[in-house]
């Protein structure tokens, strides 16, 4: 069997022989060789014999796009078992059989019944066989072929990545090839084995002459020399691509590339103007911004940062300029409070210079400028002026209403000088403690002050002109309240001083401190004492330590909690003021038991009866016997009083003088209730006795005191001097009288039944030795040092 083919492109008959293959040794198949004739003028027909060969020409080519209205003929299949006859049928299998390939099963020709796109697919690969029609049997073993698609040009360059947006800087050197700026690339989707359907071609259609491509690598180059971004930023260049190798009748495509030239620095700033003016008011504060000034900079970004400084000029002391990053402005700011008075205007020359400086381009320099500031300084009518910035004043606590603290005083800084009044700026809440002149500024104290309670008093101070009430100005006043001695020292704290019934002599149980309210140099150091007008105390004593502190003392050794449990000392402290204060309190001192060690056991009587073993029943009924002895007493007492036989029975019975007298007297006061009298003459108990105290007739001397002496004096010496007056003073009970009292005779035959001369007994043995007896006789030994406390108290 062979295959035919014919093209418009190569018209060339294509055989497609097909081995006959031998089923068995009696069939055979021989392969026919296709003839190409040629027809000469003559007339006469030259034959080429192509020579057997051992592989098949398998491939048709069939044109893409096809638009006619008949299928496209692609070739002919052909068996040389094929009489003509029409016994011989064709059938087509494979990629696109009998869809978009057809076959004529009794001639063999092919058909295209659709348009075909290379791009999409650019082959197909198909099965031929022929077999007997009647027998359906193959007269020849199935053969494979192919279908290239033939390529045309239906398909124009592509950009992929337009458009395209990119930026170079500014004032790029130019070489012999420019600067490079970007890469195009454009894509055909025709086959590129193929002519020059895939072929492309870059040109510029819009961009020159800044800018140029390589035409066949796309490459976009600057074209001329230093390009300056201040005279042109952006640029928008369209690149085409042709393909046919930018032939007549080839595809294109085109694609724009956004350039934008980047900034260097090539540009030194400029001020607009070489001099300026500017008004400030002499009022302006410290600190504060009072102008602006900038330097223009063609430039951008960091290119286009400066820094201002002011270069010379008379007022560089007074003025100080700074730089706005983001605005890029000079900030004029006043470092010295102006004064139009002593100078009304200064010159600064100030300078812009470039931060940020490129090397490459200094030929362009220098990058900086320079020009000359004049400030005016503008007259205002200014608020009073005090002569310091704040004050600090004195006075002592305890002063009378109307002390002078002391004065500020404030001027009007102004050429007219105007008057200047003063107050004091109370909120309404705000004691008020002070006032102030208003002519003069002079500060007094409304009340008595206490350092104790407000130690410092802060206030504001303001001042205004008398022609113009609206401009104040203040001033801050701190008045330090001075300390007088007039707070007495006292303890420090309520103390709970313990003393062991076991204590030796000079035992130091507690140690008390004192605080005073007064200043340090009105306080300590204090001084601890007892009373020396009080007797002195048999139990305990106190001892100054020079440390502002004192120790509590015992003089004795033993105390019982069942004689007495709780003692009193009072005692005295002084501060070491001018003039000393001092002051009187009482410690409270319970006696308790303790150990050995000296810690404490049991500070309550109640708690020794219990340990002696002793029940509260016991003890309620030991009480009720004690309420109801006491009872019989007080009766006894009573009835014998009732019974009491006359004091003398008659007048004859005299009885050696002797009077039964049972009133005890009034006391020392009462001289009259009894009368010693009745000792002589027992008839004058009858008669009716008077008091015989005669209030004398003194003339007392008037107390002149000035009214000096009474402020200086404290309330204790006050005291004392009335108490000194009031014993001196014989116009007061208890009058002296002088009281004669009976003569007992002779001295009496009789010894005197006084204690006082009685000779020492065994009462007065020493029981201490019992406490070293051990625990078994503690007991004994302390019901004996009661017994010797009672005799010793």
């Amino acid at each position: 069997m062979k295959i035919t083919s014919t093209s418009c492109i190569c018209p060339v008959l294509v055989c497609l022989c097909f081995v006959q293959r031998c089923y068995g040794t009696s069939h055979h198949s021989s392969v026919k060789v296709t003839r190409n004739q040629t027809k000469h003028s003559e007339g006469e027909t030259e034959v080429h014999h192509r020579p057997k060969r051992g592989w098949v020409w398998n491939q048709f080519f069939v044109l893409e796009e096809h638009m006619g209205p008949d299928p496209q003929y692609v070739g002919k299949l052909h068996s040389n078992s094929d009489k003509g006859d029409g016994s011989v049928k064709y059938i087509l299998t494979g990629e696109g059989a009998g869809t978009i390939f057809i076959i004529d099963d009794t001639t063999g020709d092919i058909h295209s019944t659709k348009s075909l796109d290379r791009e999409q697919k650019t082959h197909y690969v198909l099965h031929a066989q022929a077999i007997d029609r009647r027998t359906n049997k193959p007269l020849e073993p199935e053969s494979e072929f192919i279908i290239k698609v033939q390529d045309i040009n239906d398909n124009a360059p592509k950009f992929t990545d337009g458009p395209y947006i990119v930026t170079v800087p500014e004032m790029s050197d130019m070489e012999c090839t420019g600067t490079s700026v970007l890469q195009v690339t454009a894509t055909d989707a025709d086959d590129p084995t193929y002519g020059n359907s895939a072929r492309v071609v870059y040109s510029i259609l819009q961009g020159q002459p800044y800018f140029s491509v390589d035409p066949k690598t796309g490459v976009i180059r600057t074209a001329l020399h230093n390009m300056d971004r201040e005279a042109r930023e952006h640029y928008s260049v369209v690149i085409q691509a042709k393909d046919m190798a930018g032939q007549v009748g080839g595809l294109s495509g085109s694609t724009t590339v956004n350039i934008t030239l980047t900034d260097v620095n090539d540009n030194p700033p400029r001020f607009p103007q070489k001099h300026y003016q500017l008004y400030v008011p002499e009022s302006a504060q410290v600190g504060s911004a009072v102008g602006k000034i900038k330097a223009n900079d063609a430039d951008t970004g960091s290119n286009a940062d400066m820094t201002y400084s002011i270069i010379n000029g008379d007022g560089v002391g007074v003025f100080s300029i700074s730089t706005d990053k983001e605005t890029r402005e000079g900030i004029l700011s006043l470092k010295k409070p102006l004064n139009y008075e002593k100078k009304k205007s200064y010159t600064l020359n100030i300078e812009g210079a470039n931060t940020h400086l490129d090397f490459r381009f200094s030929h362009l320099g220098p990058f900086k400028d320079a020009t000359m500031l004049k400030i005016i300084v503008g007259d205002v009518d200014e608020p009073p002026l005090f002569s310091m910035p704040s004050y600090v004043m004195e006075v002592y606590e305890n002063a009378k209403i109307g002390t002078i603290v002391g004065t500020v005083l404030a001027q009007d800084p102004d050429s007219a000088n105007s008057l200047v009044r003063y107050f004091i700026n109370y909120n309404a809440e705000d004691e008020r403690f002070f006032n102030i002149d208003a002519n003069t500024g002079t500060i007094k104290t409304t009340k008595v002050l206490d350092r104790e309670e407000t130690p410092w008093y802060n206030i504001t101070v303001a001042a205004s002109e008398n022609d113009n009430p609206g401009l104040l100005s203040h001033v801050t006043v701190g008045i330090r309240v001075l300390d007088v001695n007039d707070n007495p020292p006292e303890l420090a704290k309520e103390y709970d001083i313990v003393v062991c019934e076991n204590s030796k002599p000079g035992q130091v149980i507690h140690t008390i401190s004192a605080t005073d309210k007064d200043d340090f140099a009105n306080g300590p150091r204090f001084n601890f004492f007892l009373d020396e007008r009080l007797p002195m105390n048999p139990n305990f004593t106190l001892k100054d330590n020079e440390d502002n502190t004192a120790s509590i003392l015992t003089r004795r050794r033993r105390f019982s909690r069942t004689v007495q449990d709780v003692y009193y000392l009072p005692i005295m402290i002084s501060d070491g003021g001018i003039p000393s204060l001092s002051s009187s309190s009482t410690l409270t001192i319970r006696v308790c038991a303790c150990e050995r060690d000296g810690r404490v056991r049991t500070c309550h009587a109640e708690a020794f009866l219990s340990s002696a073993g002793l029940s509260t029943g016991a003890l309620i009924a030991i009480l009720l016997c004690v309420v109801i002895l006491l009872a019989i007493v007080v009766l006894f007492i009573t009835l014998r009083r009732s019974k009491k036989e006359p004091l003398i029975i008659s007048e004859e019975d005299v009885r050696e003088n002797v009077v039964t007298y049972d009133d005890e007297g009034g006391g020392e006061e009462d001289t009259e209730a009894f009368d010693i009298s009745a000792l002589r003459n027992p008839a004058a108990a009858e008669e009716l006795k008077y008091r015989r105290d005669i209030r004398p007739d003194v003339q007392l001397t008037p107390r002149h005191q000035t009214l000096s002496a009474l402020e200086t004096i404290d309330v204790h010496e006050f005291i004392k001097q009335r108490l000194a007056e009031a014993d001196l003073d014989p116009s007061v009970p208890p009058y002296d009288s002088l009281q004669t009292y009976a003569y007992e005779g002779q001295r009496s035959e009789a010894g005197s039944i006084s204690s006082l001369d009685s000779v020492t007994t065994q009462s007065d043995q020493d029981y201490h030795y019992l406490g070293d007896w051990g625990p078994e006789f503690k007991k004994l030994a302390e019901l004996y040092g009661e017994i010797e406390s009672e005799r010793t108290t």
